[in-house]
């Protein structure tokens, strides 16, 4: 199972306000494509903070009954976990972030990942190309 980073449902879902550039075009088709196996059934896991970060933007982005929509499937779809974390999950991956320079939330991630011995992340954010014992998935 694969660990799937919020920002691959934003770069799906989100309908940008201007026209993008080359690379954001492919980063946005392959998000949709990530999207599609997902939908497919392949079978990926998030923490609820990660959903949290997802419904802010959608919610900013999107009309709100779409926004409300896609986090319902999420929510819905047997095939995605949706970890629960707690302020201790917190406390064990600030070290994480200070070690390797990377946002708390995507200390988060990684440590979630490291506990359930997951090695690949969907994820735009090269930031997880710091940890050398996971791989980034961004097609």
């Amino acid at each position: 199972m694969r660990f799937i980073d919020s920002n691959v449902f934003i770069h799906a879902y989100i309908k940008p306000k201007r026209m993008l550039q080359r690379h954001e075009r492919m980063i946005k088709e392959s998000a949709k494509e990530i999207i599609q196996r997902v939908n497919d059934g392949e079978e990926v896991s998030t923490t609820v903070v990660h959903l949290g970060e997802m419904a802010n933007l959608l919610e900013n982005f999107m009309q709100h009954n779409a926004a409300l929509r896609v986090i319902r499937g999420i929510l819905l779809k047997e095939n995605i976990e949706v970890i629960e974390v707690c302020p201790e999950d917190y406390l064990s991956a600030l070290p994480i972030a200070e070690e390797y320079g990377v946002s708390l939330n995507d200390a988060l991630a990684y440590m979630v990942m490291r506990e359930r011995d997951m090695r690949e992340i969907y994820s735009f954010d090269k930031d997880f190309d710091r940890f050398t014992d996971i791989v980034r998935i961004s097609r």
